[in-house]
């Protein structure tokens, strides 16, 4: 069986204001849920358990992570079999208190399907599903696998989104799109979040900052990103 979120997501599009428009446009999750491999730590990626000073969400444009990887086994959800995707979720991160961060804090076992086929069209990989609860999840005290994806997911779907076919069709920097997301989400400032791009200078991801409270934040100067004046583009792909 194929669960589609197809006539009834674009109803709800149909009724809602063109800023809520970038999340999943539609979305099948296929009846036999992907079943991911252990993600562990390396010598490259330590287990480093560390106290948490706040958090960062994580989001990615999808239609340019299609364009590059489309054609890769692991991106068949995102990017084929008829789904459309906006911003999806790539993580909750909880930051350190420098710039060292928490990772792979406590050994764990593969990711109840349950879980996965819940947060599909939030995160439509199996696969970054379980590498986010490993590496990121399992730092974060009293976290169950359940919890801690259902947070995600909250933070995400409250994001509101500036009308991103116009941003594509003019010149953009890096600030402007960051005022223009501010401007979408109360409570949201431009110096909240930091923007990444490809070596193109395509979009790629959003992170928004948090504290404690899971409440936005001005980031962190050594977060990186992108300075406001860079200039940045927006990948449409496939109407």
């Amino acid at each position: 069986m194929i669960v589609r979120l197809t006539w009834m997501a674009a109803a709800a599009l149909a009724l809602a204001p063109a800023a809520v428009q970038a999340q999943a446009y539609s979305c099948a999750i296929p009846g036999a849920v992907p079943r991911p491999h252990p993600d562990l730590p390396s010598d490259s990626q330590p287990r480093r358990v560390l106290p948490i000073g706040g958090y960062t969400l994580a989001i990615t444009w999808a239609p340019r992570y299609c364009r590059e990887n489309g054609n890769e086994a692991g991106a068949r959800l995102q990017c084929g079999s008829g789904n459309r995707f906006g911003f999806t979720l790539h993580g909750l991160w909880p930051d350190g208190i420098g710039k060292d961060w928490p990772q792979y804090c406590r050994s764990t076992a593969l990711l109840p399907r349950p879980v996965i086929r819940a947060h599909l069209c939030t995160t439509p990989s199996a696969q970054l599903m379980q590498h986010e609860w490993a590496k990121h999840g399992t730092c974060m005290a009293g976290e169950t696998p359940k919890s801690y994806f259902n947070r995600s997911a909250a933070l995400y779907r409250k994001l509101r989104y500036p009308d991103m076919e116009a941003l594509s069709r003019a010149p953009l920097t890096a600030g402007q799109f960051a005022q223009a997301m501010a401007r979408a989400n109360p409570g949201l400032a431009p110096d909240m979040m930091r923007v990444t791009a490809d070596r193109q200078g395509w979009l790629d991801e959003v992170w928004l900052c948090l504290d404690k409270g899971f409440r936005y934040q001005r980031c962190p100067a050594h977060q990186g990103g992108l300075s406001p004046d860079a200039s940045v583009k927006i990948w449409r792909g496939r109407r």
